[in-house]
């Protein structure tokens, strides 16, 4: 074999093995991962952000509309209909509310004199609008399902964002709860049951009964609201404390529309009042929240089941065996119950003086009791000016039924 040979011979296996080892063919692999990784990201946010631009465009545009429909005739449009446009009496669809985008405008409240406005994103981007300010986001991160509405978490109570049911839980069947307007709510259960029923809702995973932080998450945030007191500031006046004046004498049903909270009640009186301004009697079923939601029978109708229970511990009047009612300026023993459940406990300024005038209710209780109890909230339908959003029974016993009990789901 010639010199020339043996050249081509070794020119042919360094070619043959002048391929990638598999160690840089991984390290090749990790980078590529690492640079698809960074252009998800980076084009997951520009996204985000062009979503949240939509959003607050359409809000910008539908709050400019608005307006010009105030200037026109005087007021806002109470209502709008299903192609969001303005209802009589100016039925005007010059004036129709339009999106650019697949979102939708979840709600619309307006009292005539001032509205506000809410738009979704079906990836969960919510922002918010009202007469008086821009574009605002949502505190809410959660996305719910039909029927259940999203509540700001409080590092008060220790509580994340979560979702609860918008009204008191029917049966729709088999013991399976749903939060529909329609039909009386489930009662005749016990907090036992409430237990064991509530995971049963149809595609919820992680669905509970309420618990005591939960209540007092959503109560504090109601608190915060002024359009939910009746002299249109926080702590003026009294809070709307549902149907408790049992006229008329038995639980009654929601309404599908939440410009109707006196449904049912025998008063004609009142509004959604976005700006504040109340009128009527305290027997509005409808509380807003912080972020823009609506929830029906919060502080009145059936009194609600929560999924805590003492032993031991309970805050009322010394000597007191669930004999009265106690207003909460009034108890002299402040127990150790896990959840403070005082109006002081909230942090808003002068809650602490707060009673049942002002409609968040009593509390029923026995310091000396070391039985095991349930926990009773809202207020049922004949409890009159003792219901509330912090009303408090610790007297009823572990493992029975009222037929003015029911309760209601969170996840």
């Amino acid at each position: 074999m010639n010199k020339n040979t043996h050249r081509l011979a070794r020119n042919k296996s360094r070619q043959l093995n002048s391929g990638f080892t598999i160690v840089e063919l991984l390290v090749v692999i990790v980078v590529i991962g690492i640079l698809a990784a960074i252009t998800v990201v980076s084009y997951t946010g520009i996204t985000s952000k062009a979503t949240v631009a939509i959003i607050k465009s359409d809000l910008s545009s539908a709050s400019s509309i608005l307006k010009s429909y105030q200037a026109i005739y005087g007021s806002y449009p109470t209502v709008l209909d299903a192609n969001k446009c303005p209802s009589s009496p100016n039925a005007d669809t010059s004036f129709c509310l339009k999106t650019s985008s697949t979102s939708t405008y979840s709600a619309y409240m307006s009292d005539g004199i001032s509205f506000g406005l809410i738009e979704i994103n079906p990836s969960g981007y919510k922002y918010k609008v009202t007469e008086s300010t821009p574009p605002t986001p949502s505190v809410v991160s959660v996305i719910c399902q039909a029927g259940f509405i999203a509540v700001p978490g409080s590092s008060i109570y220790g509580t994340n964002d979560f979702c609860v049911m918008k009204y008191e839980a029917k049966n729709a069947g088999g013991n399976i709860p749903t939060s529909i307007a329609t039909g009386n709510p489930w009662v005749s259960i016990s907090q036992t049951n409430a237990i064991t029923y509530s995971p049963n809702v149809v595609g919820c995973t992680g669905c509970h009964l309420i618990s005591e932080a939960e209540w007092m998450t959503i109560a504090r945030d109601v608190m915060l609201v002024p359009s939910n007191w009746s002299g249109g500031a926080v702590g003026s006046g009294y809070i709307f404390s549902g149907h408790n004046d049992n006229d008329p004498t038995n639980i009654l049903a929601a309404d599908a529309s939440d410009l109707n909270g006196y449904a049912g009640t025998n008063d004609s009186s009142g509004d959604l009042g976005v700006t504040g301004t109340m009128v009527g009697d305290t027997q509005r079923r409808t509380l807003t929240l912080t972020s823009g939601e609506v929830i029906w029978d919060f502080s009145g109708n059936v009194a609600e089941w929560t999924s805590n229970q003492v032993s031991g511990g309970q805050p009322g009047m010394s000597g007191d065996n669930y004999a009265i009612w106690v207003e909460y300026p009034a108890v002299n023993v402040n127990g150790s119950l896990p959840v403070n459940p005082f109006p002081s406990g909230t942090g808003i300024s002068g809650a602490g003086t707060w009673n049942s005038a002002k409609g968040i209710g009593d509390l029923v209780s026995s310091p000396g009791d070391n039985t095991l109890r349930p926990y009773v909230r809202s207020g049922a339908y004949y409890d009159k000016v003792h219901a509330g959003i912090l009303y408090l029974n610790l007297g009823s016993t572990i493992g029975s039924s009222y037929t003015d009990r029911g309760f209601r789901v969170a996840r």
